[in-house]
């Protein structure tokens, strides 16, 4: 039998926490052969992302690690920092999960992707830019030429997710190791990476261990699973075989779960939360010695919406179609023309003072939560600070109302002093729903925020998002790729592309008889139908 190309055999992993030893990885042995697709799948914190990292010593100074991990026959653990430099990029290769952490904000494109070529590869100029527009253009990346002097914060999530799996790919990797790389990525862009991945496999034999949360990925890419609760494998075998007869109770329960319902109904009576009327947003392109305007990114065009209180309106389309800044606009995060109103008063020409009052009572979820809180404040800090910008009831004790709203979003409040790198993905996203709630919101933007959450933690926080609005008449402008999530929460639908609104009505209309060819192949990519009721 053909030794396997990435061997790990009884690995542990613990991490010193509050003066004791906290295992998060517990005597995890799996293996991925030549050419072959294993998937890793569990819930948020089950240790999945640490095991990857332990594979080239990625974890940090606080974790020790015991037992074996061999790539090509040649052992990692214990091996001196060039050795494992050497096997970094080169060999193995990772896309992580959350892109806005891993880019660098201070540098273009270009210079990011354009590094690992220089370092792994020697090329530079010319030659390291047409190879750069290569990997921009397969992994999906609309006018690329564009985007090179482009930084991260001026793309969509999907975009910075593209970009990092083009980083990952540019030195043709033995074993890329992909942690959640489609969690931001629309349906259609997502089918793209996964054939783009499948290829890559075929032509090179590349090796592929593909963390993840979404089964239906495993069970169109992977060969083999791994499935992993609380830091131990609990049942592995053949994709096939696995789904078709899961053993474990846990594997059993992952495969059950999934997003489903129907919001509550909006009352009749029920007043108008925010409004917008041919909004706009246009970006300049800069170029020459002067910066000179030679055109516009048309993120958003011309685009009429309204929400109620307690109404969803969701937006989907492609990453890039300008969804995300749409909502900013709304929320006066970036300029626009066209009318805003907040509770029927014009705010488009408001200054940042004039703001100020309003912000309180519109707030915003962000895709990425790690990117989003602040690592150097605590889960207290994080959720109160709010309360202190906006001088919100200055006579109760803060930490008592961060206790109230951490666990109406259901997370303990003996936490709270805890550091947000100390919690898995799905808890982050839970502080940073508690951050916006604590404030008592009239509209609330929600950004992707199941995107990066496996199933059963994603159908736990739909449930709460639901319960949230059922019981404080809250607004939401819901923006997602997951078709499925955006079905369970919305009252309304807009679909976006490339900046213009293809198509917007009630859910049910747009979901059961949808009238756009992009909007059906929408559907089709994420249902594999054009319509829910064919």
């Amino acid at each position: 039998m053909t030794a396997p190309l990435l061997d790990i055999r009884d690995l542990s992993v613990t991490f010193a926490q509050d003066g004791k030893r906290m295992t998060a990885v517990d005597g995890v042995s799996l293996s991925v052969g030549r050419g072959e697709t294993v998937a890793l799948v569990g819930e948020s914190g089950s240790g999945k992302s640490v095991t990857a990292l332990s594979t080239v010593s990625l974890l940090p100074e606080s974790a020790a690690v015991a037992g074996s991990v061999r790539y090509a026959g040649q052992e990692l653990i214990g091996a001196d920092d060039r050795r494992l430099r050497d096997i970094r990029g080169n060999d193995i290769s990772f896309i992580f999960q959350e892109p806005m952490t891993s880019l660098n904000p201070l540098h273009r494109l270009e210079k990011q992707i354009g590094e690992s070529l220089a370092l792994h590869q020697g090329l530079t100029g010319a030659a390291a830019r047409r190879r750069t527009l290569d990997l921009l253009h397969r992994v999906g990346i609309a006018e690329a030429e564009d985007r090179l002097q482009a930084y991260p914060h001026q793309l969509s999530g999907g975009q910075r997710q593209r970009v990092m799996i083009a980083m990952a790919l540019a030195n043709d990797p033995g074993l890329l190791i992909a942690d959640e790389p489609t969690t931001a990525l629309d349906v259609t862009i997502e089918a793209q990476i996964l054939d783009l991945l499948r290829e890559l496999k075929d032509e090179g034999g590349m090796s592929l261990l593909f963390i993840t949360h979404d089964l239906g990925i495993v069970r169109r890419i992977a060969d083999r699973v791994y499935v992993m609760k609380d830091g131990k494998i609990v049942e592995t075998g053949a994709t096939a075989a696995l789904f078709a007869a899961p053993r474990h109770p846990y594997t059993q329960r992952l495969l059950a779960a999934e997003t489903a319902g129907r919001p509550g109904p909006v009352a009749a009576d029920a007043p108008q939360v925010i409004a917008a009327e041919k909004l706009r947003v246009w970006f300049p392109i800069q170029r020459g010695l002067m910066r000179r305007t030679v055109g516009h990114i048309k993120a958003v065009n011309a685009a009429d919406l309204a929400v109620r209180s307690g109404e969803t309106l969701g937006v989907v389309g492609e990453s890039g179609s300008g969804k995300t800044t749409l909502a900013l606009a709304l929320l006066r995060l970036v300029a626009s023309q066209g009318t805003i109103r907040f509770r029927d008063t014009p705010i488009e020409g408001l200054k940042s003072r004039q703001m100020r009052p309003l912000r309180r009572h519109m707030q915003i979820v962000f895709q990425d939560p790690f990117g989003s809180l602040s690592p150097r404040l605590s889960v207290a800090q994080l959720v109160a600070e709010g309360l202190g910008v906006h001088a919100i009831d200055r006579g109760r004790d803060r930490r008592e109302m961060v206790a109230e709203v951490l666990t109406e979003v259901g997370l303990d409040p003996a936490a709270m002093d805890r550091y947000p790198h100390e919690f898995s993905g799905g808890q982050r996203q839970r502080i940073a729903i508690a951050r916006a709630m604590i404030l008592r919101p009239e509209l609330v933007v929600l950004d992707e925020p199941t995107s990066a959450l496996d199933m059963t933690v994603q159908v736990q926080i739909v449930e709460l998002l639901r319960a949230l609005q059922a019981r404080h008449g809250l607004a939401y402008v819901f923006i997602s790729h997951d078709l499925r999530v955006v079905r369970a929460l919305s009252h309304k639908v807009m679909v976006m592309k490339a900046g213009d609104v293809v198509e917007a009505g009630t859910a049910d209309a747009i979901f059961d008889a949808p009238q756009s060819a992009y909007t059906r192949q929408l559907m089709r990519a994420a249902f594999g139908t054009d319509r829910l009721s064919a």
